[in-house]
């Protein structure tokens, strides 16, 4: 495979993340293990939505269900294992693959069960020089129960560690770099959007307007991302007497769209180079906004506000969550039960989660995401947004797209 002049990386990468930024990652990672006495990394991911540790130490994302496994020492270059034929086993090409030594392969699936041991077969291999060492494990809630029995069976001498939280709290303060992949990502998904509302017309089906945002953000350097999306009337409790409508995926997105309907998109994908934002909207159409409609989205910006005026360095997530639920119980709307603000990088979501579980404070140059999201009033309301920390809280905005309800169609 033939390199494209970028550092001799080959043309077929979209976006590469640059040598010295993955040799940063690597440096950073090393002297934590090494307060923490943890001798070797071991990492499975499967998707690139909420998969982003592989990501992170390779530049190579997990898909499709396929499971990558990596192998990160702190005193040796990588190993590998992923989607391939048996018996592969070499040092891949240069020109894409950084900092691993070693790749091995095999046919594994996990819905053939009798399966499941080919992965945790090979990683053994490249943990055999660890077999009475510290063996950290990162993202064991994605990691195959599989993988984790297997490692620890083979080596009874070794010691185990959750090093999760070790490697979360490098990850998400984002470098120079990545900050503006994070960036680049915001202003695609603003094309994305002004691209499906102003294809929005009657008779289309919410799937359709989706996958104009899809095809945007494809050709402007989206690698993958969920593209939720709901039509509705515009006024759901006066009309019909229901609730408004909760956006949803492909499967729910068969709805055809009407003069008079509102319809709400949120375009969360990876940019170039792999950095998610998320940006959400709605427009009516065929209509005028409602006063109602308008009323509230000025209510969601208050919200937000709170939220953003406590978003600085310092500040316990747990104590976020609960200042916004009790500036919603004050005014009489829904409080938060889920999430509604939360940090972004390689996954989709990302620690800080500002919820009353989260045990983290807001950090400069985290990337965080601010969606109050709440049914009142027969609409669904809401902005999305992201937001790059600084020195003394959120600068701008990162999003241009316009803060309002659009009028379409």
């Amino acid at each position: 495979m033939s390199g494209n002049g970028r550092n001799g990386l080959s043309e077929r990468l979209q976006t590469p993340i640059s040598t010295a930024e993955l040799e940063r990652r690597w440096r950073l990672i090393r002297a934590a293990m090494k307060r923490e006495k943890i001798d070797v990394l071991l990492m499975q991911n499967n998707n690139d939505h909420m998969g982003g540790y592989v990501k992170y130490f390779t530049d190579m994302p997990a898909t499709n269900g396929y499971p990558m496994t990596v192998v990160f020492p702190q005193d040796d270059e990588m190993t590998v294992v992923m989607q391939g034929a048996f018996g592969s086993d070499g040092r891949p090409p240069a020109d894409t693959w950084h900092g691993v030594k070693r790749m091995l392969h095999t046919p594994s699936y996990a819905s053939a069960h009798y399966t499941q041991g080919y992965d945790p077969e090979l990683a053994i291999k490249g943990l055999q020089p660890y077999a009475k060492a510290t063996i950290g494990f990162v993202g064991i809630y994605q990691m195959s129960f599989a993988m984790g029995d297997t490692v620890m069976r083979a080596f009874p001498k070794a010691r185990f560690v959750d090093a999760s939280e070790l490697v979360d709290r490098v990850k998400v303060i984002k470098s120079a770099e990545e900050l503006e992949l994070v960036k680049r990502c915001a202003l695609m998904q603003d094309g994305a959007m002004k691209a499906a509302f102003a294809a929005v017309k009657p008779g289309m089906r919410d799937t359709e307007v989706a996958a104009v945002a899809v095809h945007y953000s494809q050709v402007h350097g989206s690698e993958n991302g969920i593209y939720l999306c709901a039509s509705m009337p515009a006024d759901q409790s006066s009309a019909i007497g229901l609730q408004p409508t909760k956006f949803g995926q492909r499967h729910m997105q068969n709805r055809t769209i009407q003069k008079g309907d509102a319809i709400a998109l949120l375009v969360e994908d990876s940019g170039p180079g792999g950095m998610f934002t998320e940006l959400g909207r709605t427009c009516v159409v065929g209509m005028k906004v409602p006063q109602q409609m308008k009323d509230e989205l000025e209510f969601v910006k208050e919200s937000r506000k709170m939220t953003l005026d406590m978003l600085k360095p310092g500040t316990p997530c747990k104590d976020i969550w609960e200042a916004f639920n009790a500036f919603m119980r004050k005014n009489g709307r829904p409080e938060e039960a889920r999430l509604y603000c939360h940090g972004q990088g390689y996954d989709l979501v990302e620690r800080p989660l500002i919820r009353s579980d989260e045990t983290w404070t807001i950090q400069k140059d985290m990337n965080i995401v601010v969606h109050p999201t709440y049914a009142y009033a027969g609409y669904i309301n809401w902005l999305c947004d992201n937001y790059i920390i600084g020195g003394n809280g959120p600068g701008d905005r990162i999003h241009q797209y316009p803060e309002q309800i659009d009028e379409v169609g």
